[in-house]
């Protein structure tokens, strides 16, 4: 049985009310067009699906997701959610791949078994109502600090700390349950949007899959930076002032750092040198002696070979 809306339009002081078939077509049109603003257009959304399929390929090609590994997942509805499934390698999904599952991680939609990881994802659009998106898999440079658990260092590079600021280490836990899931909730507070997972990847997420997608790029490109910086020799820290003016910025752009200041975390400290306004180190390398030289080196000889018996 069809059920009747009835819709009324106040203008001033006139009052119209229409008739049942002019009042379902004004919702169909314009109450629909709303829902699909906030939620796209539900579990069937074919572009969506294609969406979650480019990022996979582009996770892939980057070498994010060996094999079988990452997973992908978008929200569409207060409680669904369009996810990868299990068991399939990312670079080659199609949009007849993808499956749905409700906030409870309880699969509604689709022929293939959804990933167990799901719940990671569940539990971050929980906890935040501005995710809509996000993507796990593990970028090999990135992966590196979650292996060696080295925390991330701030105050290095300028797009880290506008795009992407704080970048929390959560603890290690085993893949694929809800304890596993649990471990990002105390790190989602504050506007995080990128986590590294202790000996296992990371998580990033946001407001679309591209943007979920960049912070992944961006975390695994700083990375690969800081460790070919320490293979140079070392990193250098932006100074209190430096930061400052990012975090200026980052408000200007809209991206605002609720956590203040950055603080260093790893790798060795900043040396402190004068500036280069201010005077140059008047201590001076002292003079070496030739002859002094010569005379210290001959008896350093004369000495070994004393010892040798010659």
């Amino acid at each position: 049985m069809c059920q009747r809306y009835s819709i009324r339009l106040k203008f001033t002081e006139t009052s119209l009310k229409l008739n049942p078939l002019t009042e379902i077509t004004f919702f169909l049109t314009f109450g629909a067009k709303t829902m699909s603003n906030q939620w796209n257009s539900g579990i069937h959304d074919r572009k969506l699906k294609e969406e979650i399929c480019e990022i996979g390929r582009r996770v892939y090609n980057k070498g994010f997701a060996a094999a079988n590994d990452g997973n992908i997942s978008i929200r569409v509805g207060e409680n669904e959610v369009l996810c990868s499934p299990t068991m399939i390698c990312k670079g080659f999904m199609k949009p007849d791949d993808i499956c749905a599952v409700d906030l409870d991680g309880n699969q509604i939609a689709g022929t293939r078994k959804r990933t167990s990881e799901i719940l990671l994802h569940l539990a971050i659009m929980k906890e935040r109502p501005d995710v809509k998106a996000v993507v796990h898999c593990h970028p090999p440079h990135a992966t590196a600090f979650a292996v060696a658990r080295e925390p991330i260092p701030q105050c290095v590079l300028p797009e880290v700390e506008v795009f992407m600021g704080e970048v929390p280490m959560a603890p290690y836990e085993t893949p694929g349950g809800q304890k596993f899931a649990d471990t990002v909730v105390p790190f989602l507070k504050g506007g995080t949007n990128t986590i590294i997972l202790t000996g296992h990847g990371t998580v990033t997420f946001g407001k679309s899959l591209e943007d979920a997608y960049w912070k992944t790029e961006i975390l695994d490109a700083y990375c690969n930076i800081l460790l070919l910086s320490k293979q140079l020799g070392r990193v250098t820290y932006f100074t209190e002032n430096e930061t400052r003016e990012l975090l200026d910025l980052k408000k200007k752009l809209g991206f605002d750092d609720k956590e203040g200041i950055p603080q260093q975390k790893s790798f060795e400290p900043a040396p402190s040198y004068p500036g280069y306004l201010s005077k140059p180190s008047t201590q001076a390398t002292p003079a070496t002696n030739n002859g002094d030289s010569d005379q210290l080196i001959k008896a350093i000889t004369d000495q070994v070979m004393s010892a040798l018996g010659k």
